[in-house]
């Protein structure tokens, strides 16, 4: 009898380590479907301040609107559709993304309650709180997550409270279910200056592709706090445009708040010893023709 396959790529690292580039290559070489693993993207109109490459197919990437919620339990069950899609299909399902709380819902299968309307009622409840008290709860609730997190990233403590609010427990100790997927989870190692050099290059370009306008087009349609806006690259150019600090003022601190953002990122995906680190994609070629072949 053939053995199934069920073997699954994840390509993961900071913002700007070139994890949806190096999918891209990966997935022309080995039959690969790739799948978006990032909170932001998934988020219609958002295109220039999340760096969306639509120069080729990508799963889970303009799913929903800015004022729509998505919980993590959707990501797993949306992800894992998919997932089980491709492999019927024979090709290499690859998972690209920096949203650790994504990823490893879907990776070490957690078992994160997909409760609708008891998360809604719970999300309302959270973005009604100030930052410092979601800072305090998720530190009472989660001490562990509450190391690992972006405490500046308002959205992302949200969603590591609903995850342990509604499961009853911290979200870094929810119950795992026995892995249903053979992964090879490829880290980019990209050394910091590197790394905020490049981010440094993409606010620029982000400026020079249209982000202001981008930014104006959204608070048109949508309210400026919302939690997909209150994020790195919007809020602070909500705060230009609302008159509170200039634009050089708006650009400095999405570099600086990136720079941040990245720091916690590599706390978190450094803490996870299932992660081969490679500097250059013909390294993670070798590692999945390797995977492969086992």
């Amino acid at each position: 009898m053939e053995k199934k396959f069920n073997k699954v790529i994840a390509i993961v690292g900071p913002t700007d380590s070139g994890k949806t580039f190096w999918a891209k290559i990966l997935a022309k070489k080995f039959n690969g479907r790739v799948i978006s693993a990032d909170s932001r993207q998934i988020y219609k109109g958002m295109d220039i301040g999340t760096g969306k490459d639509k120069s080729f197919h990508q799963d889970l990437i303009d799913i929903i609107s800015p004022e729509k919620s998505f919980s993590v339990a959707e990501y797993q069950r949306q992800t894992e559709k998919l997932i089980n899609q491709y492999l019927n299909m024979r090709s290499l399902p690859m998972l690209a993304g920096g949203t650790g709380l994504y990823l490893e819902a879907v990776l070490y299968g957690y078992v994160i309650p997909d409760l609708k309307k008891e998360s809604l009622k719970l999300r309302h409840q959270l973005e009604k709180m100030k930052d410092l008290e979601l800072i305090e709860k998720l530190k009472k609730l989660d001490p562990l997550s509450f190391k690992k997190i972006d405490l500046k990233n308002r959205r992302r403590i949200i969603r590591a409270l609903e995850a342990s609010i509604l499961s009853k427990k911290p979200f870094s100790q929810l119950k795992k279910k026995k892995p249903k997927y053979n992964v090879l989870i490829i880290g980019i190692d990209v050394d910091r200056e590197t790394l905020y050099s490049k981010i440094d290059a993409r606010v620029d370009e982000m400026i020079r592709k249209g982000v202001v306008e981008e930014v104006r087009t959204l608070l048109k349609k949508y309210q400026p706090d919302l939690p997909a806006l209150n994020t790195i690259g919007y809020k602070e150019m909500i705060d230009y445009l609302k008159g509170r600090q200039t634009l050089r003022q708006a650009i400095q601190k999405i570099k600086f708040n990136t720079h941040a953002y990245v720091r916690h990122q590599m706390t978190w995906f450094r803490r996870d010893k299932n992660i081969h680190w490679v500097k250059d994609v013909d390294q993670a070629e070798k590692l999945i023709k390797k995977f492969l072949s086992k």
